[in-house]
């Protein structure tokens, strides 16, 4: 097994990340609790994930000495790896597609990490075929968590995401919900929530068409689902448009003072319509899955400056 000694401190600070309300936002009308996943070492949810899957793979001795991580990505999850690979002296190799966003590959080469560009037409679908493609040519090369397939993704937030916003909120929450990227934190996070507080209303989140910008979101009827979902978790699907996820970045960013992605906003968006239909009653917490210095690359931050 690959040694652990050095590197135990910096594993221990993935988790345990504020729940913040958003008051601004809400007005006072309704109360929207944010999980805010950007104080994670590697700067978001998806390292919750990213750990336990290199952790979990350590333990069952998939993962030896002198393999490298392999794995397709929209970039957060890359960025774990990232950091686990660099923390536990472990290669890593990333498929993604060529129009993530130029802050992750920039965050991506500062970790060492070789970056396989795929065709960006094919999303993070086609990342995945090129990443099985190189496992099946080598398999004795890699160590392949398929995090889109990968259990030790949703149970990461099933063991912490979850228990957390429920001790947090006192128990306070009438309702989750999140986008769906891999599915794990709507999964993880759901299957914890219907088995400790069953009436809590789990709300799923996808892009209003197939061809949108909200990078690493999946819109299910337009791609391959990813075999860790789970159907039977949500009680509702609600969609988001990408104008109105950025526009609440906006918000966040000028009335909350949070620098946070498109995804986030996107989690907002839903959260308030699902506070506005259901009244002073509501308690609806959601994820801050990243900050937004990862997307000032696109142009509407700029909107209402010179």
């Amino acid at each position: 097994m690959i040694s652990q000694r050095k590197t135990s401190e910096l594993l221990r600070t993935v988790g345990n990340t504020p729940l913040v309300r958003l008051d601004r936002i809400t007005g006072g009308k309704y109360t929207i609790y944010a999980k805010m996943e950007s104080h994670n070492p590697g700067g978001s949810v998806k390292d919750r994930p990213g750990l336990n899957m290199v952790i979990e793979g350590l333990k069952s001795g998939q993962l030896r000495e002198g393999m490298r991580i392999l794995d397709a990505t929209s970039g957060n999850t890359g960025i774990a790896y990232g950091w686990v690979g660099a923390a536990l002296g472990i290669g890593v190799t990333l498929c993604i597609p060529k129009n993530a966003s130029p802050e992750r590959f920039a965050i991506l080469n500062a970790f060492g990490v070789d970056v396989i560009k795929t065709d960006p037409l094919e999303a993070t679908d086609g990342a995945q075929k090129a990443a099985r493609e190189i496992y099946s040519a080598d398999p004795e090369k890699w160590f392949y968590p398929d995090q889109y397939g990968n259990d030790n993704n949703w149970r990461s937030h099933f063991e912490t995401t979850g228990p957390e916003i429920w001790r947090q909120s006192e128990g306070q929450i009438t309702h989750f919900c999140s986008v769906i990227g891999t599915s794990g934190t709507y999964v993880g996070v759901g299957r914890f929530l219907k088995k400790a507080a069953p009436h809590v209303k789990i709300v799923e989140i996808q892009p209003d068409s197939p061809f949108h910008g909200l990078e690493g979101i999946k819109h299910l009827p337009s791609v391959n689902v990813p075999a860790i979902y789970d159907e039977t978790v949500k009680d509702e699907t609600i969609e988001v448009s990408t104008e109105d996820a950025q526009q609440m970045c906006l918000r966040l960013a000028r009335e909350e003072g949070m620098l946070v992605g498109p995804s986030s906003g996107a989690n907002v968006v839903v959260a308030s319509r699902i506070g506005e239909r259901a009244g002073k009653s509501a308690a609806v917490a959601t994820i801050l899955c990243d900050d937004g210095t990862r997307y000032l690359h696109d142009d509407f931050w700029m909107e209402g400056r010179k």
